[in-house]
């Protein structure tokens, strides 16, 4: 019964968060109230704060869950892996709309997803929160893999630069599908900028964090 009732609840929370982006979508997110969102998935509004607290959330619904992807890519890398070689693999793995076989789709899905970012200052404001957070969270965790003394900068300098790698390449993804670039040209694009930005930190950052 216990699995039941979760695998339900996981159901009502997706589908409140395909309402919530299918209308974010199509009014924008400052256009769309909770109420909308609640009629839309058919639950009450009630409902849809208990599985989202803050209206940004239905938006990024998988921030966490990326988040934790991002930390256990650095915790169980291999043996003799450094944490920057960690972080690369994982930022340059496809993911998302960027993993879409369909060009036309993609691209299409991608221009509005980043045009309903760039309209809301509640969505680029909380953007900017999650970026501070996921810095702060790997900051910890390197400084837990490297056995850092305490106060030690060298965790947040690394955590820092890492994120905001990955900060910019959102950025070129969105400057660049904006100007009107299809997803496969962006995909190939941000992966270049993603190399020539690791070249840059393995030479200074290569061999931090090696695990034994």
């Amino acid at each position: 019964m216990t699995g039941l009732r979760e695998r339900k609840k996981a159901q009502t929370r997706q589908a409140i968060a395909d309402a919530a982006r299918r209308l974010f979508l199509e009014d924008g997110f400052d256009g769309v109230t909770v109420a909308q969102i609640a009629r839309e998935a058919d639950v009450a509004e009630k409902t849809v704060f208990n599985y989202f607290p803050a209206k940004e959330d239905l938006f990024y619904d998988r921030l966490e869950e990326f988040e934790s992807e991002l930390l256990d890519a650095i915790r169980n890398r291999a043996s003799g892996r450094s944490i920057v070689d960690a972080f690369r693999a994982f930022v340059m793995e496809r993911r998302g709309v960027l993993q879409l076989q369909d060009d036309r789709a993609a691209t299409k899905q991608l221009r509005a997803i980043n045009r309903v970012i760039t309209e809301s200052p509640a969505l680029l404001a909380r953007e900017r929160a999650v970026f501070v957070r996921y810095a702060d969270s790997l900051a910890e965790l390197v400084a837990k893999e490297t056995r850092a003394p305490e106060g030690a900068i060298e965790p947040r300098i690394v955590a820092g630069a890492l994120i905001d790698v990955h900060r910019l390449l959102i950025d070129y993804v969105r400057r660049r599908t904006l100007a009107g670039d299809s997803a496969r040209d962006v995909s190939r694009g941000v992966r270049t900028q993603a190399k020539r930005a690791f070249a840059l930190l393995d030479r200074g950052l290569g061999d931090y964090g090696v695990k034994a």
